[in-house]
């Protein structure tokens, strides 16, 4: 049992308060990342719909993508970006365990449709002639359905436990956001055990999605290699480079947040930064340079657009 048994009312968000000579930079970084950031998801999940096309399942699934790494920002950066510039960083009991079911059923939930993108890519490279009756857009919406369910689903067992019992001063949160492991050592009782499995949770459910995409691109990768012309090959591959380029950068910074260890040391906060804010800065960068169709699509909005403004 902790010492203080004082019941706390709110949080406060210690994150870059301790670097308070570089806060304004971050700031001003941070909230050109985050327009950027929802400026390219926007145009992503804009161009899907208007485009028809972009109306096949791959590119459902990259609206649905884009969709989720949008509300995943919400629930963390304007906060921080507020917190930035405000001298009071606190927050309430009720908002912080909020904004830690949305950040972690939303992270789930992108995992989930990363690994979907990658069965998409399996059933389109290797059973070409049943795809289009086992892919439809109906299945695609469902399975969309299935992440956001599945992702939630972990998010509240992992909330519930964190937020059981009651929280004993100091009520300094040493995070820019109600991160679990940060905020499960405030509890009164004894946080190990809580700790611990919150965290084996999370790391099988990255790991477990991380494996499932390796599994399905090794099926793909023996599939390729049987293709008899450079150019079929070449053409296979090339509409897998973005996902791939995409989740190596998405579970390689998750496995840094989530996989070191206690006693490696190191800022927490500065470390959550790559997960929470250059990589969904990334993905719709990746894939919307990396996609001639989305470029196609793209330039054909610019078109009608400077035609309407002759």
């Amino acid at each position: 049992m902790k010492i203080n048994q004082t019941i706390l009312q709110e949080f406060i968000l210690v994150g870059f308060s301790v670097y308070p000579h570089v806060q304004t930079f971050l700031f001003v970084v941070f909230f050109c990342l985050y327009l950027l950031t929802l400026t390219g998801n926007l145009a992503i999940i804009g161009l899907t719909w208007l485009d028809r096309a972009l109306h096949s399942p791959m590119y459902l699934f990259l609206s649905a993508l884009s969709f989720s790494e949008t509300c995943y920002t919400l629930t963390i950066i304007p906060k921080m970006l507020a917190d930035l510039l405000a001298k009071s960083r606190s927050i309430s009991v009720i908002g912080c365990g909020l904004q830690m079911c949305f950040f972690l059923g939303l992270g789930g939930t992108n995992c989930i449709i990363l690994t979907l993108m990658g069965y998409d890519r399996f059933l389109a490279i290797c059973n070409p002639l049943r795809y289009p009756l086992l892919m439809t857009n109906m299945a695609c919406g469902q399975l969309v359905a299935s992440a956001w369910a599945g992702g939630f689903f972990i998010s509240l067992i992992e909330t519930a436990l964190i937020f059981k019992g009651s929280f004993c001063s100091p009520n300094l949160v040493k995070h820019f956001f109600c991160h679990m492991r940060a905020v499960v050592r405030l509890n009164c009782l004894d946080s190990d055990l809580t700790e611990f499995i919150v965290t084996v949770i999370s790391v099988s459910g990255l790991l477990g999605t991380f494996l499932l995409i390796i599994l399905t691109y090794i099926f793909i990768l023996s599939t390729v290699l049987r293709i008899p012309s450079a150019e079929g090959k070449q053409k296979a591959f090339s509409t897998c480079a973005s996902h791939i380029t995409v989740v190596i950068i998405h579970f390689g910074f998750a496995s840094i947040v989530y996989l070191k260890p206690e006693a490696s040391g190191g800022d927490d906060t500065l470390i959550a930064v790559p997960y929470t804010v250059i990589t969904p800065f990334l993905i719709p960068l990746i894939f919307s340079l990396r996609n001639k169709n989305v470029k196609t699509a793209f330039g054909k909005v610019l078109g009608k657009a400077r035609y309407l403004y002759k």
